[in-house]
């Protein structure tokens, strides 16, 4: 023990204490964009099913740097993203103890899907849920009060949101519930926002309206779960010698005889993983849309395809509606709800204003090795089969 260091850096964040199960499965937006009056009236955020990932090439347009004009592989995260539909305005005022709901309006049409998400068992209930809403919206008296309001909103309120729910429809997913949100609207004068957000009610919003090629946005999930694990595996702690009694993936000493108790900071064993997680500065490589048989296609790469490998995404399938192409990886499984967000900074770095131009996109299988981009090339290499 003649070299033995007697400090070294700690073993894992406290920044990310506690490491417990997240509450909610879908990730919450905690902080929404500075609002700028000047800019028109916009949406800030959306939601997603993560799909799978593949990879792309395309050429670095980045002056000074070594790589520029250099072909580079990198890897990207395609997000399917239908159609949001907007179900509620809600209007929220400043007290001295922070925010708070002022009025909420919700639309007179309310799908299945969206009324599913206020019961815990759809079976078993009344379904009465809103039935009270949209005959409000029906008799005279009801509009009276609806438009009072909003003239309410105008007059009071600071922030307003709208109230939006996927459409687990289109998702081709097992869940029937749909994930609704606050999305705040950003730009303008208040009264401007209401006459925005009442103008989205009842209408499909598309990811296209709010996220455009080279932007920067935030995203919000929950990561994968891992379930109980031990402090090595946790917390990233040195195992102990081979000969150590009763285990060696352990911490030595938990702490000193005096405090007589354990210290928050220790690396313990416990729930790794299913934690909510923000990452910010996400590039979008391409905005997809819906239908489009050349969504893969490229100004190098011509050849008709789709943006869903040969065999379908990974336990996922296929990618039948708008979608988003990410740089880089993105927490959680697939089929994870993933909220996506616009970004909260004002960005000057090359790499962050950099226009991207892609020259291919990978199409090839990713269930095996991967040798053909389409099935029209498989079958050109291969001949016919016995099935065909």
């Amino acid at each position: 023990m003649s070299h033995r260091k007697f400090k070294a850096p700690r073993h894992g964040s406290l920044g990310f204490l506690p490491r417990k199960r997240c509450a909610r499965h879908r990730g919450k937006v905690k902080s929404f964009p500075k609002d700028d009056k000047s800019k028109p009236c916009h949406l800030t955020a959306f939601m997603g099913h993560k799909a799978g990932m593949t990879h792309i090439l395309r050429e670095v347009d980045r002056v000074g740097s070594r790589s520029h004009k250099k072909e580079v592989v990198e890897a990207v995260t395609i997000i399917e993203t239908p159609p949001m539909v907007a179900v509620g305005v809600v209007g929220y005022i400043e007290t001295p103890r922070g925010m708070r709901t002022f009025k909420t309006v919700f639309s007179q049409h309310i799908s299945d899907e969206c009324k599913r998400r206020f019961y815990k068992n759809w079976y078993r209930s009344k379904k009465k849920a809103h039935t009270r809403t949209a005959q409000k919206w029906a008799d005279e008296d009801g509009k009276k009060s609806i438009e009072a309001d909003f003239a309410k909103m105008v007059k009071y309120c600071t922030v307003i949101r709208v109230l939006c729910h996927t459409q687990p429809k289109l998702f081709k997913l097992q869940e029937k519930k749909a994930n609704i949100m606050e999305i705040q609207i950003n730009g303008g004068e208040i009264a401007d926002k209401v006459t925005f957000a009442r103008s989205l009610l009842e209408k499909p919003i598309s990811v296209k309206d709010l996220f455009s090629e080279n932007e920067m946005i935030d995203i919000i999930g929950v990561t994968r779960g891992h379930g109980f694990k031990g402090v090595t595996y946790r917390w990233g702690t040195k195992k102990l010698p081979r000969k150590t009694h009763k285990g060696l993936r352990k911490v030595a000493c938990i702490g000193a005889w005096h405090p007589s108790k354990v210290c928050w900071s220790v690396p313990r064993a416990g729930q790794f993983g299913y934690h909510h997680r923000t990452e910010v500065n996400k590039k979008v490589y391409r905005v997809g849309t819906k239908g489009d048989q050349k969504s893969a296609s490229t100004a190098f790469d011509l050849t008709d395809k789709p943006i869903t490998p040969m065999g379908g995404f990974h336990h996922y399938g296929q990618i039948n509606e708008d979608f988003l192409m990410l740089k880089g990886c993105v927490m959680g499984p697939r089929k994870r709800v993933i909220t996506l967000r616009k970004s909260l900074l004002v960005h000057t770095k090359r790499s962050a204003l950099e226009k991207i131009s892609l020259k291919f996109i990978d199409t090839a299988s990713k269930w095996g090795h991967g040798r053909f981009q389409t099935d029209a090339e498989k079958k050109a290499f291969m001949g016919l089969l016995k099935k065909d």
